[in-house]
């Protein structure tokens, strides 16, 4: 599990609910608030996304709590191994080794390589597939960026409800105050849904997707340099080039 999330989730709650104040926090529970930005932002999304991606947007929250398992450093000894392997027995042996892969990616590009597909082609298929698995994540990730817009947004339209019913009572004083509250409340929850839900999801889910795409672009290139038979040292210092320089020298301790 990647610890982040959920730290920075408790950790969230923790410094909102101290700065309100425990004896407080009851004021700050409002129903039809609660109704006019969770009903409303709910109402914005059906009309915006077929009711089919709102289950798949939901359910990429799901993998912000997910620990990666691709690792770039350790994708290069990976494809070291596979290089050495190739070099000593051909590439036929790498056929054995990919059904035990765990990355149907690597598998195939394995198989297209073992196959004697042509390497622009291989680079072709490969990157057709690492784009089109960049627009399902893009998608993935507006969802979660359409909710950081309607947050705020309805937020808004909630305190200009309670403006106006305020507005509409000033004949009483004392009820003014209360009235300004619940009217404030609403971009309250906004703010939150936006700066402290939303937001952080859609960068998280944009880091992951990062990553992954830096690890295939690496198994492309790797893979087609043991096809062409390249020595495998300079296969793994070609892929370091992928790494920024910290991370070079951790890779380097690992070897």
């Amino acid at each position: 599990m990647d610890k982040g999330a959920p730290l920075g989730f408790l950790g969230g709650l923790f410094f909102i609910v101290s700065s309100i104040g425990l004896d407080k926090v009851s004021g700050f529970i409002d129903i039809p608030s609660v109704q006019v930005v969770i009903g409303g932002m709910l109402s914005a999304i059906c009309i915006a996304y077929p009711l089919n991606r709102i289950g798949g947007g939901v359910s990429a929250i799901k993998l912000i709590f997910k620990e990666s398992t691709i690792k770039p450093e350790e994708l290069i000894a990976q494809i070291g191994e596979l290089a050495q392997a190739a070099r000593r027995e051909g590439l036929l042996v790498l056929e054995e080794k990919a059904r035990d892969m765990e990355d149907p990616f690597m598998q195939k590009g394995i198989m297209l390589m073992v196959d004697g597909t042509d390497p622009e082609l291989i680079r072709d298929i490969l990157e057709t597939e690492l784009s089109f698995m960049e627009d399902r994540h893009k998608e993935k990730q507006g969802f979660w960026d359409y909710i950081a817009e309607l947050g705020p947004a309805w937020g808004m339209i909630g305190t200009l409800i309670g403006l106006v019913n305020m507005l509409a009572d000033l004949a009483d004083p004392s009820s003014l105050g209360p009235s300004m509250a619940v009217a404030l409340i609403t971009t309250f929850y906004g703010s939150v849904i936006a700066n402290f839900a939303a937001g952080p999801v859609v960068n998280k889910l944009k880091g992951k997707t990062a990553i992954e795409v830096l690890a295939r672009q690496m198994m492309i290139e790797g893979l087609l340099s043991i096809q062409a038979g390249e020595n495998p040292r300079v296969i793994e210092e070609k892929l370091k080039s992928f790494l920024a320089p910290a991370l070079r020298g951790a890779e380097e301790e690992a070897a």
